[in-house]
């Protein structure tokens, strides 16, 4: 995805979920010495958590790496008009002490061994919420970056 020609392509393509994974591959793929625009962060916040709970759910997105930006998570997905799925990791969220996921990975991971036995039930309800996607995940975020598209 070199120039915005591409970018004109995946966006009017008729494949909607091939279109996200181009992205999703795209910024990824990107130097990690080059800062993502806020556009791209909120896309990139929202293909993660996706990512990570069709993979092993709440549980997984909070003890891998995604779990540094929970909380901007919550904010993207709102970005892009998902308030159903925003409220899902919302109610994640507050499963931790003071409702703050926190951002250094070792810390969260010890936090989530202490409150796993109440917390894992309540995700395990959110993911499978999750899964029945009340939020159309890939329509709104590529109407966010067609509207963002010079971020892009």
């Amino acid at each position: 995805m070199a120039n915005i020609k591409d970018l004109e392509t995946l966006l009017n393509s008729e494949d909607i979920n091939g279109s996200i994974i181009e992205l999703d591959d795209f910024i990824c793929g990107l130097s990690p010495d080059v800062e993502l625009s806020a556009p791209q962060k909120v896309f990139y916040y929202n293909q993660n958590l996706e990512r990570e709970i069709n993979n092993g759910g709440f549980s997984q997105f909070f003890g891998n790496s995604s779990g540094d930006n929970a909380h901007e998570t919550v904010l993207s997905l709102q970005e892009i008009g998902a308030t159903k799925t925003a409220g899902m990791l919302q109610q994640a969220i507050d499963q931790f002490p003071e409702k703050t996921v926190p951002k250094d990975r070792e810390e969260r991971v010890a936090l989530i061994e202490q409150i796993e036995d109440v917390a894992n039930d309540v995700w395990d309800e959110l993911d499978q919420r999750f899964y029945k996607y009340e939020d159309d995940l890939n329509t709104l975020n590529i109407e966010y970056v067609k509207k963002n598209k010079a971020s892009f």
